[in-house]
Formats: C-alpha cells, structure tokens, sequence
C-alpha cells in the first residue's frame, strides 16, 4: 500500500498542469512570481526532484552539496541571462537535463560529491538561463529569490522522498524505477 502511495504522488508531481499561467508580478509582487515559476513547468519540476533523488541515493555530504551546486549555478545563470550573455540550446539542455538525470537515477550512478555536484551545475547553468529569459516585469532579485527558494523546496522534495524510499523499501528499486519514469517523461517532452 505505502508504495502505490509513493508511485501515485510521484505520478502527481511530475504531471504538468498546463492550464495555469505564471503569475503576474503585477497582482502578485516579483517574489510570488519567481516561488511559483518553477512548479509551473514539468521539465524544471522534474529536474529538481531527480536532483533531489539522486543526492538521497549518494547520500553524506552529496545531501546538501548537490542540490546547493544546482542552487548556485542556477543563479549564475540567471545572472548571464540578465547581462543577455547567450548560451546555446537553452530548452535543448533542460530536456536533456530531465532526462539525463532520469537515467542517473534509474542507474543508480555513484559518483564522488565534486563530479556529481558539476554534473547537476552544468544543467542548472540553463535551468538559470531559462528562468532569467522569462523575467517578463518582474524585479530580477525578487524574481530570482522566489525561483531559488522553490528549487530548494523541490529538492528538499526529492531528497525526502529518496529518503523515505531507502528507508521503506531497503533499498533503491522504487527511486531507480521513479528515476526510469523521470527520464520517459523528459523524452516525452522531448517528442510531444
């Protein structure tokens, strides 16, 4: 019963819900605008919990320095985008992000902190890009405030649930099966 909950909010999370729009930093100040922004696209939403999973499945210090590398690295690239530093293959990138680290987890990659942690800041680079590329009005540091805030959630999230997962099921077959079914859903991103 405990996994079929674990699948179902799994499955939850990773859906899309494409008849929202991003909120207006007009009605709903800058900071509100950036918390909600990344929860408004799968392939962010995704990202950060693989990110999430994939520091759990590590674990030690990978707890707290791969997500903190995403973190960083997301903001110097909302930085680049601001100073209208271009990076190529934005979106590319992100897709591939979702589903290369769909695939770490199903694999169950073990790596030292130091590669892992520039695995996940070379596809948090764009991550940044993407959200400085839709600023839109609202105030950058506020908006950049909000979205970092919300990936720490999210990986909070992901780490939690890898977490709980080791812990329930003795091992990591369900966060490898959830890492398989993160990079079909970035495939089908990819092709949709």
């Amino acid at each position: 019963m405990k996994t079929r909950m674990l699948i179902a909010a799994a499955a939850l999370s990773t859906s899309a819900a494409p008849a929202f729009a991003h909120l207006n930093p007009a009605e709903h100040g800058s900071l509100a605008a950036g918390l909600s922004h990344p929860f408004f696209g799968a392939d962010h939403v995704l990202a950060m919990l693989a990110v999430g999973l994939w520091a759990a499945q590590i674990g030690g210090r990978a707890l707290w320095a791969v997500p903190g590398a995403f973190v960083a690295m997301m903001a110097v690239g909302f930085s680049f985008a601001l100073a209208t530093v271009p990076l190529p293959f934005v979106e590319p990138a992100i897709l591939a992000s979702v589903v290369a680290l769909g695939v770490i987890v199903a694999m169950a990659v073990r790596l030292a902190v130091a590669p892992a942690a520039a695995i996940v800041g070379t596809f948090a680079l764009f991550h940044g890009h993407a959200h400085g590329g839709e600023l839109g009005a609202a105030g950058a540091w506020p908006f950049a405030a909000g979205f970092m805030i919300a990936t720490v959630l999210l990986h909070m999230a992901g780490i939690g649930l890898g977490s709980m997962i080791v812990r329930l099921s003795g091992g990591g077959t369900l966060a490898r099966l959830l890492g398989g079914v993160t990079a079909l859903a970035g495939a089908a991103l990819i092709f949709g």
